[in-house]
């Protein structure tokens, strides 16, 4: 079967590709915006990619058109394949269709940490053997691709709450009917479909109104958000962490490691370099979906620490001259705190240049504006990329200081940064896009200002929220 994916370098769809690559179907696909890593992921796997939607390609005879929610009326494409009546589907459609039928599906749902958990669960599952196939929202470094296919019975999804289709506004999620779901937390996001806290909590529920009896929800005990979903009506036995009741991690010691236990009693340590209050509620998150699936709790929490994050979150892009420069995928206020605060308990009092860009459709909106001030209260500097949005980011960060600046020019940012930062200062770059390659761009004008070779670190083993 040809498969021709709009919209296949989003990390959802290029994952898509990959599967039914590995499937034996064949796979082009076409996208207006390509940038690592998921463009490098598709062309190493052979698959052809096209850009922009021109409408000639409704002429490449594909079987079928497998259509991303970037993609919208009016595109020249997806005209022309309605004109003439051509096959088209979801993604998420497709994926339930061909690959989920027959799955022990376990799902990662959530505002903040579904990859990291996705990524934490799937290298549990095949650190024991039992080899999953796997569509993660990043690049876990254990398995260096966002997407596998396997013929084992066991498939981990990260469960994304966005919508399907301009055809079809139901949360992807809904697709998956998972037999084990994470719900990780729940806060309002997405502000461009949803106009309220409460229609994403009504789309949660839809999810766990999926959730067969003899299957398992592992939700956050502490979130009250989600206890309200659960509340509308749950037909699943439920195994809650982070609270006082089912899983819970110990304080950690000066090098992240923390005991993990579950109604009280003591199941093991997990001995890590992650840091951070969320990647140890990530981990009990997926130590309990995997002890669902037949993992002890033992080997989960063994598996961990050998676990080595997503890219991304908290990656080391490189150094010069003792500055750290620093890639991460947050985007939100709240991801944004917590990784700026995940960052200071690590290097303690050296200065945090945090650099972000309010790249999200939410962001865009200026929904969350308000509440970037005090994310962002840990760092030293503050350097926000302000072109093309629709609020004045000088006058939200205006709370910040002189210690906030705002910036229009990439190019100015970069020579900005090169003035401030001194040996060892951390640069932290936010965004939930390429940021104009600004990670490569300050790492080489740092290079030249101090005549030193760029040192380009393997990612460190911690990481930010997502």
């Amino acid at each position: 079967m040809h498969i021709h994916i709009l919209g296949i370098c989003g990390t959802f769809m290029g994952g898509i590709a990959a599967i039914a690559r590995a499937a034996g179907h064949t796979v082009t696909g076409c996208d207006a915006n390509v940038y690592p890593p998921m463009s490098d992921q598709l062309r190493a796997l052979g698959i052809d990619l096209i850009e922009g939607f021109d409408a000639s390609q409704a002429d490449l005879k594909a079987d079928i058109f497998v259509v991303g929610n970037v993609v919208t009326r009016g595109n020249p494409l997806m005209e022309a394949i309605l004109e003439r009546g051509l096959a088209y589907t979801s993604g998420p459609q497709w994926l339930a269709d061909n690959v989920l039928r027959d799955k022990w599906v376990l799902a990662v749902a959530g505002t903040h940490g579904k990859t990291t958990t996705s990524a934490m669960l799937a290298w549990i599952l095949d650190d024991a053997r039992m080899r999953p196939g796997f569509l993660i929202g990043g690049v876990p470094q254990n398995f260096e691709v966002s997407a596998r296919l396997t013929d084992t019975p066991f498939f981990v999804i990260e469960a994304d709450e966005y919508d399907t289709a301009f055809f079809d506004k139901r949360s992807k999620f809904v697709h998956y009917r998972p037999r084990t779901v994470i719900l990780n937390n729940l806060e309002y996001d997405h502000a461009d479909i949803f106009p309220d806290l409460a229609a994403i909590e009504t789309q949660f529920h839809h999810l766990v109104r999926t959730v067969p009896g003899n299957g398992l929800i592992v939700a956050n005990g502490t979130d009250a958000n989600l206890e309200r979903v659960l509340t509308r009506g749950c037909w699943t036995p439920v195994e809650q962490f982070g609270g006082t009741d089912g899983w819970s991690a110990g304080e950690p010691d000066a090098n992240g490691h923390f005991d993990v236990l579950f109604n009280g009693t003591l199941q093991g340590r997990v001995k890590w370099e992650l840091i951070g209050e969320h990647n140890r509620m990530n981990a009990l998150a997926a130590i309990a979906a995997a002890r669902h699936a037949g993992v002890p709790a033992a080997t989960a929490i063994d598996a961990l620490s050998r676990f080595e994050n997503v890219k991304r979150r908290m990656e080391i892009r490189g150094a010069v001259h003792g500055i750290t420069v620093y890639d991460d995928f947050a985007h939100h206020p709240t991801a944004i705190a917590t990784t700026v605060e995940g960052l200071r308990a690590k290097i303690g009092k050296s200065r945090i240049l945090a650099v972000l860009e309010p790249r999200s459709n939410t962001m865009k909106l200026g929904v969350m504006k308000a509440q970037l001030p005090d994310s962002l209260v840990e760092a030293d500097q503050v350097y926000c990329y302000g072109a093309n949005l629709g609020w004045d980011p000088a006058e939200a960060l205006a709370p910040l200081g002189d210690k906030a600046r705002v910036f229009d020019n990439l190019d100015k940012l970069v020579s900005q940064l090169v003035a401030d930062a001194r040996p060892g200062d951390h640069v932290l770059m936010m965004s939930n896009g390429g940021f104009g390659g600004i990670h490569a761009k300050l790492l080489d004008a740092l290079h030249h200002h101090y005549h030193e070779d760029i040192v380009l670190t393997p990612m460190h083993r911690y990481g930010g929220y997502a």
